[in-house]
């Protein structure tokens, strides 16, 4: 396992190692808890020698996530590196039948991803459920409040960027976890933003959910990126924006 130069992962080797743990349980583990079959992280000599200083060894967890979203025949070919994370990504939207423009940057396909999620998940809200999220997100007129309606909100959001997008990314990304490996994402715990995550946290996990149960053994390897990628997503929003987190809008 090695890893391929990616501009859109070098961000990683400036995440403390302490904010790397949930992306290095992801590659390594099971909803379970227990040790992946295919990963090669925690036999590497790095890892041996400075875990859980994640920071020591953080491009080798760049390269598990390039080689989970290789082919292994193909990673073979490639002399042991997978490929580029805007490819993973790209992936797992295809997966995932995401919108995306193939040009855009990696942020801003995250954003298109996170955003189906969520669109998703507006759907599948009862009407008290959307007024209680309305007003949790500051809209002052409730009134015939619809998820079409909150998509849009939600949608503006992210096209501004900023720590609202962090956010709200956070929101988001909190609750795939807890569905996908039965915890939540931990960076949240240190945001002010309970009240939007319990209304958003049950639909979000029926729409992964369901999501997880339609991926077919064949497709084993949508069961860390999926994940791993939306944990990417989140730490990019962080590593932007983080230092702004503390003047939250969200309730």
């Amino acid at each position: 396992m090695a890893y391929r130069y990616d501009s859109d992962l070098q961000f990683l080797g400036s995440i403390k190692s302490e904010d790397l743990n949930d992306l290095v349980y992801c590659l390594t583990h099971d909803k379970d808890g227990n040790t992946r079959f295919t990963e090669e992280l925690t036999t590497s000599t790095e890892y041996k020698a400075y875990h859980p200083d994640h920071h020591q060894y953080w491009e080798l967890i760049a390269a598990e996530i390039q080689c989970f979203g290789a082919n292994t025949f193909a990673t073979i070919f490639r002399g042991g590196k997978g490929v580029e994370y805007k490819e993973v990504l790209m992936d797992v939207c295809d997966k995932m039948k995401v919108n995306y423009n193939k040009g855009s940057s990696a942020e801003k396909i995250e954003g298109n991803l996170l955003m189906k999620i969520l669109s998703d998940s507006l759907e599948k809200m009862s009407p008290e459920d959307l007024k209680n999220l309305a007003e949790a997100t500051g809209i002052k007129n409730t009134n015939n409040i619809n998820p079409e309606m909150m998509a849009s909100v939600f949608q503006a959001v992210f096209r501004a960027g900023g720590f609202k997008s962090y956010q709200l990314t956070l929101i988001i990304v909190n609750a795939v976890l807890k569905a996908l490996i039965g915890r939540g994402f931990s960076l949240a715990a240190n945001a002010t933003l309970t009240r939007t995550m319990a209304i958003l946290t049950g639909p979000i996990g029926w729409v992964i959910t369901g999501l997880w149960t339609a991926i077919d053994i064949a497709g084993a390897a949508y069961r860390v990126t999926i994940p791993a990628v939306i944990q990417v997503a989140a730490l990019r929003q962080q590593h932007l924006y983080g230092r702004l987190a503390e003047e939250v809008n969200f309730s």
